[in-house]
């Protein structure tokens, strides 16, 4: 399920052979008609502000798809669910609907495509947004990376353009505001809500606009919108990249068939990138050579089902040959406008000096590959004309119901630190740890379901102190 999850926000599926008579929700004499639209889905639309600071102003369209509770009669309501990026919804939804089949139980759950992807006023950027090259994005030369900002700065000013009314409201909240409307138009009183990953920010922003609207809301793999020390927002996905390195190596030591067993893994490791850092490794089976940079874009030590396939890429080029990290890496890329609703949100520094500055503090701490954390959002924002639009920002609200919680110890993306930070500012909230690693209910962690099951039908937190263990 995890590769599923990473590869389907490429994909592509409109909102076509609309053929079935429509079922109505009202809400404040408006109405919203559902259609079928294909696998099991059925679809819909409402119309917002493209900016809310201006609700007269110019409208767009915002689409829906609802995958209906499996006993309209006896289900509890509507749940929003935002599965993460900032990414299109209904065609990931048409990949990934088995993994909501328990909560169709209970719900109707309904994604909308966030403001400018697919059906919600799709934005095509006239080019697609610039890829570093040869996909050396983690500390890369001086040289490399203003010709890549360069390039990413001539993509937001383009893709910006093509934006229309939604140029400069694509941040998370406009997409609260849009939420709101989804609510009402659901005609729900309040909005239950799960996000996963990117969705989390959303409700982050929701919980802070309309504190009072919010009904139960899980937040899974979170994502910190609330700190602007950029320092502090670093340093445990640095922490926690490293201590997946060190697992890594305690695999090897223990895992007779492990490509590095019998070694000092992080000594040989070390000596890979030093050596290709002096001079590129060859990779003979690609007819190329791979630099220090290329061989930790290339690597993520925090996925154990990766293991196997890293020792013996770290072996092969510790030996002199390179070809496993020189190959192309799998999987679909971020949808184009993705950075630039990211970015909006989150107004990364884009200085050369200042990010080698902090990955050589990060490399203080965690020498072996924790100081890659500095590159992946420069990778974003660099060079992006008009970012911070709703910078990260304190949650400062009263009066939120109970909220749930949760993290995955091992994930480097979004690091348990966020969502302890995120829970503490949430009031009544509980924080659910567990040992895992990104998108835990989506992966089919069975004690996380659980408990997310308990809370979204009866508003029951877990008790205080309760931690789930490896799947």
């Amino acid at each position: 399920m995890r590769k599923t999850i990473k590869g389907v926000v490429g994909a592509v599926s409109l909102l076509t052979a609309l053929t079935v008579a429509p079922g109505v929700s009202h809400a404040g004499g408006r109405a919203l008609s559902w259609v079928d639209c294909g696998d099991g889905l059925q679809c819909g639309g409402i119309t917002v502000p493209a900016d809310w600071d201006r609700p007269g102003g110019a409208r767009v369209r915002l689409g829906l798809a609802k995958l209906p509770a499996q006993d309209q009669a006896a289900k509890k309501g509507v749940l929003l669910v935002n599965l993460g990026g900032p990414a299109q919804q209904i065609s990931v939804l048409r990949v990934v609907k088995s993994a909501f089949t328990d909560l169709t139980r209970w719900f109707d759950v309904v994604v909308s495509d966030p403001r400018g992807f697919e059906a919600s006023a799709g934005i095509t950027c006239p080019e697609p947004a610039p890829l570093p090259e040869n996909l050396e994005w983690a500390s890369p030369d001086q040289a490399a990376y203003e010709r890549y900002r360069t390039a990413n700065h001539r993509f937001g000013v383009d893709c910006g353009r093509a934006a229309g009314p939604l140029a400069g409201h694509l941040d998370s909240r406009q997409v609260a505001h849009d939420m709101d409307a989804i609510r009402s138009a659901l005609g729900e009183r309040r909005l239950n809500y799960y996000g996963n990953s990117y969705g989390t920010v959303f409700g982050q922003a929701y919980a802070r606009l309309h504190p009072r609207r919010v009904g139960r809301m899980y937040l899974d793999s979170v994502l910190d919108h609330t700190t602007r020390s950029w320092a502090d927002w670093l340093l445990p996905r640095a922490r926690t990249t490293e201590r997946n390195m060190v697992r890594f190596a305690e695999w090897c030591a223990a895992e007779p068939t492990c490509a590095l067993h019998g070694r000092d893994v992080l000594t040989t490791w070390d000596e890979v990138l030093a050596r290709a850092t002096r001079e590129p490794i060859p990779a003979p089976g690609e007819h190329t050579t791979v630099t220090a940079s290329r061989i930790v874009s290339r690597t993520n030590p925090g996925y154990e089902d990766e293991w196997p396939d890293l020792a013996r890429a770290v072996a092969e080029a510790h030996d002199g040959d390179a070809t496993l990290f020189a190959r192309q890496p799998t999987g679909g890329r971020d949808p184009d406008l993705s950075r630039i609703a990211f970015c909006a949100d989150f107004p990364y520094p884009s200085d050369y000096r200042v990010l080698k500055s902090w990955e050589s503090d990060l490399r203080e701490v965690t020498p072996h590959i924790g100081w890659v954390a500095t590159w992946p959002m420069a990778y974003h924002c660099a060079g992006l004309p008009d970012t911070g639009t709703y910078p990260p920002r304190p949650i400062d609200v009263r009066g939120l119901p109970p909220i749930l919680v949760a993290s995955g110890e091992h994930d480097g993306t979004t690091p348990p630190q966020d969502a302890r930070r995120v829970a503490a500012q949430l009031g009544n909230a509980r924080y659910l740890p567990a040992v895992g690693s990104h998108a835990l209910y989506l992966t089919g962690h069975p004690c996380v379901r659980e408990h997310v099951h308990r809370y979204l039908t009866t508003g029951a937190l877990p008790p205080e102190g309760t931690a789930c263990g490896a799947a």
